[in-house]
């Protein structure tokens, strides 16, 4: 993983992790305090920055990632092609091209802001919640994908027939249709009309 700012705040010198901190913000999206991770998340949970990546091939295929079955939260589920956290003071595009890398091994191109989405949604089976203001980008996947087997258990590029046959056949996260649907105007600006979304 590449070492940057943000990065290397979040790792000790002698190679232990450090807990990961969160963004805390109030409904219009202005930063209000910090808390840990898995703090964040326990139920009532505490709203806090996030964002979700899509990118697609030069088809117009949206990449889904499965998310690796040792992730805390939803693991083994289908979900967008990234989606995570900015660390505190981190701009959300740089965590968004960050993590993408991290998760994927791929840079994403053409990655742009697709607007923002706020949602409360709860896991039953971990009984985490989902409390999050969630900055939302849309992009294309150009390079060959190198996935983080400890992240990513799986990807596909789909067409939005093959996704809504696989959302109707295979687990989810919770959060996927709402910042899909919120994504879609600007998908539809990058993909054009004929690729159906």
């Amino acid at each position: 993983m590449p070492t940057t700012p943000a990065t290397a705040a979040h790792s000790s010198p002698n190679g232990t992790a450090q807990a990961i901190m969160l963004e805390l913000v109030d409904e219009s999206g202005t930063t209000i305090g910090t808390a840990e991770k898995l703090a964040a998340h326990q139920a009532p949970g505490q709203l806090h920055r996030a964002f979700s990546v899509f990118l697609f091939d030069e088809q117009g295929r949206l990449l889904l990632q499965r998310r690796a079955l040792g992730k805390y939260h939803s693991p083994g589920v289908w979900s967008n092609t990234c989606c995570g956290h900015p660390y505190p003071g981190e701009a959300p595009f740089a965590a968004a091209a960050r993590r993408t890398f991290e998760e994927l091994g791929v840079s994403p191109t053409l990655l742009a802001e697709a607007g923002t989405v706020r949602y409360n949604h709860p896991d039953p089976a971990s009984g985490l919640v989902e409390q999050e203001f969630n900055h939302l980008f849309v992009g294309m996947a150009q390079d060959r994908l190198e996935p983080d087997a400890e992240e990513v258990g799986e990807t596909a590029f789909v067409t939005a027939r093959e996704l809504a046959e696989r959302h109707a056949q295979a687990p989810f996260s919770a959060w996927f249709t709402t910042v899909l649907d919120a994504a879609r105007p600007a998908i539809r600006e990058l993909t054009g009309p004929s690729a159906g979304w």
